[in-house]
């Protein structure tokens, strides 16, 4: 971790409790001081092993990403597949996405990925899902006017889930394909690891964007 330290913008809870980290706590990133430039910001949330955010900042040189993930662990594997490549555009958050808008300041952020978040079908754990309104407000907070929410997702269920949180919480909704290998979207996909290990299996992949209007809109 240390080694990665220059990419790494922040670990751990602030405070003890994220409710109150959430609602105290501010330490906005000062694009201009990490990127060294101005650009277009995107964001990653629940990054893994890094293969996407790599392949992405690869194909988008002129943007920033941001790639947040929980795990200690699997968010080093990231960093030190961002060091070994010298990608230039890329830095990490191994925070809990509960508290994104600690560190990312208001709107923004022009584009969040959401890669084959765990669904989390049982009922009580529905807060949790990424897809959530919990979790739908804070990204409201960080994008953009106009920005977006792309996701991916093996998971008929949590797929139409989302859909239907989404249009509830002021998005609209387009792209929509249950099968992104066999879509008009796949030339411009980039594969994930996991992605390619499901259709492998031969379960097609669901893939949607979702555009924030506001919600006055």
């Amino acid at each position: 971790m240390a080694a990665c330290a220059d990419i790494l913008l922040a670990r751990g809870k602030p405070c003890r409790n994220l409710k109150e980290a959430a609602e105290t706590f501010r330490a906005p990133v000062d694009y201009a001081a990490v990127f060294q430039r101005d650009g277009a910001v995107e964001l990653e949330v629940g990054c893994g092993n890094g293969g996407f955010i790599a392949a992405l900042a690869r194909r988008e040189p002129n943007k920033n990403f941001l790639a947040v993930e929980l795990c200690t662990n699997v968010v080093l594997t990231a960093m030190e597949r961002i060091r070994k490549e010298g990608i230039p555009n890329v830095r990490f958050l191994n925070i809990p996405a509960e508290i994104l808008q600690c560190y990312i300041p208001p709107h923004s952020v022009e584009r969040i990925y959401l890669n084959f978040s765990t669904p989390l079908p049982e009922a009580g754990r529905e807060k949790q899902r990424l897809t959530s309104d919990r979790f739908l407000a804070i990204y409201k907070t960080l994008l953009k006017e106009g920005g977006e929410i792309v996701q991916k997702t093996d998971s008929v269920p949590f797929f139409e889930y989302s859909m239907r949180k989404l249009r509830e919480n002021a998005f609209v909704v387009q792209d929509v394909t249950y099968d992104l290998h066999a879509s008009e979207y796949a030339a411009e996909n980039i594969v994930t690891e996991y992605e390619h290990n499901f259709s492998q299996k031969g379960i097609p992949i669901c893939r949607l964007r979702a555009v924030y209007k506001g919600e006055g809109a």
